[in-house]
């Protein structure tokens, strides 16, 4: 199947010398640590539920606070306020769905560049939609290390929900809602994970993890529920993913529940060593699982995915895109239809792999085209596919036969309920060759045998 192949972060060492000495210090335990001095926001002149904006009040009281290295406490209600500057070791805490803070105008409502060690918890942050510039987020943090935003609930963000910027941290446990473009969006990451979040309605994108130019990133996102993801944008899979990974290496997606989004659950562009694995995705409208263009390295590995056009596309060897595993994913209910990326192609796939690749130990059932595909056209180069379960696919396993296509190992697959055909040769998009488990001889490049044809 052809995805139209477009253009397109002093060891402690004392000693005791005579007796009688002090005891070496031993280390405490966590719980023994004291937590930071809070201060009660109100005794700053902040004041709950106020018709004014009160942007010169919080501003000075996040002040006050980083400098002493405490907690700034909002008491319950509302808050109006617009840019808001986080120096470093800021630090805002709230009650947990009661703290609110409206954004009156600004490029973000808390901002910070530089700043280390900065914290937001039990917030709820509301960008009462107003349009944000390029880029921006209704959180933005930029060049900083320890950014901790936790337990917050970030909604009606005119453009982005967060944005960082070469980031090192945790985003956790955050609910993201209705953010015009992408509800989190990092470049250039320096240690990152987003875990635990929930993202409901994005314009474009639900959580997005890119870099200026490839690099080892090493970004965890893992057990986010993110669902119904729009493309406002168009395109041809650029927007409209659920997570999507782009130039950055060694990034871990995982234990994730995503479901409806336009294009793809995850989709890796450019991103070697990237590892989809254990998530649960339903309601995609193009390829659930995605790895394409100029890629070396990528593991998909026990997923589930039920109900999209394709399930798992490993592709672009004619850019350099090889050398992956997919392994015990379950794939069904692909159903037919025309995709934005190629909208003359409308054979789903369950999973299409092009080169150095194995695919093993996955079940695929109803299937409204090809249940595993293996080349495409002459993008074929040591793929092996065996032990899987094809059921109730047009046709069980298709190998690319077309002039110039290497070489490929089926073996060890059970086929039940193929339409058209259980294995059949390719060129392109046409079947040339009848069954190849009565007739692989004819092909020197392919090894066929111990299939089970029911």
């Amino acid at each position: 199947m052809n995805f139209n192949r477009r253009r397109l972060f002093a060891a402690f060492a004392a000693s005791v010398g005579a007796a009688g000495a002090a005891p070496p210090a031993m280390a405490r335990d966590p719980a023994d640590i004291p937590a930071r001095a809070e201060i009660d926001a109100t005794a700053l002149g902040l004041r709950p539920n106020a018709a004014d904006d009160q942007t010169l009040a919080l501003q000075r009281a996040i002040a006050r606070a980083a400098e002493t290295r405490s907690v700034l406490r909002l008491p319950a209600g509302i808050y109006r306020t617009g840019l808001l500057q986080l120096p470093p070791y800021a630090a805002i805490a709230g009650v947990a769905g009661a703290t609110r803070i409206v954004m009156t105008g600004g490029p973000s409502l808390f901002s910070a560049i530089g700043s280390d060690r900065v914290a937001l918890s039990g917030l709820v942050l509301d960008g009462a939609g107003m349009p944000l510039p390029e880029g921006r987020g209704l959180v933005h943090l930029a060049h900083g290390v320890a950014a901790r935003i936790a337990d917050c609930e970030i909604l009606n963000s005119g453009r982005n929900g967060i944005t960082l910027e070469a980031i090192e941290g945790d985003v956790t446990g955050n609910t993201i809602t209705a953010s015009a473009h992408y509800a989190v969006f990092s470049t250039d990451a320096r240690g990152l994970k987003i875990t635990g979040n929930t993202v409901r309605g994005a314009g474009n994108g639900g959580i997005l993890v890119w870099r200026a130019k490839p690099g080892d990133d090493g970004t965890l996102v893992a057990d986010n529920r993110i669902e119904n993801i729009g493309n406002r944008l168009g395109g041809s899979g650029e927007w409209g993913n659920a997570i999507n990974i782009f130039r950055a290496d060694n990034v871990i997606v995982r234990g994730n529940r995503i479901r409806n989004a336009a294009f793809s659950a995850v989709r890796g562009n450019s991103a070697s060593n990237l590892q989809i694995l254990g998530n649960n995705c339903s309601g995609l409208g193009e390829s659930a699982l995605f790895s394409e263009f100029s890629f070396e390295g990528a593991v998909i590995a026990n997923n589930i995915v039920d109900g999209a056009f394709a399930g798992i596309t490993v592709t672009n060897f004619d850019q350099g895109g090889r050398l992956a595993v997919v392994q015990g994913n379950l794939i069904r209910n692909l159903v037919a239809r025309r995709p934005a990326s190629d909208p003359g192609d409308t054979t789903a796939i369950g999973i299409q792999v092009e080169a150095d690749t194995v695919v093993t130990g996955n079940v695929l059932e109803a299937i409204a085209g090809i249940g595993i595909q293996a080349g495409w056209g002459s993008y074929l180069r040591d793929v092996a596919v065996n032990a899987n379960v094809v059921r109730g696919a047009d046709i069980g396993i298709a190998v690319s036969v077309a002039r110039g296509a290497g070489t490929a190992v089926i073996a060890d697959n059970l086929i039940s309920g193929a339409r058209i055909g259980a294995i059949l040769g390719m060129e392109w998009k046409k079947p040339v060759t009848g069954e190849l488990g009565n007739d692989a001889a004819r092909y020197a490049q392919l090894s066929i045998g111990g299939n089970r044809v029911r």
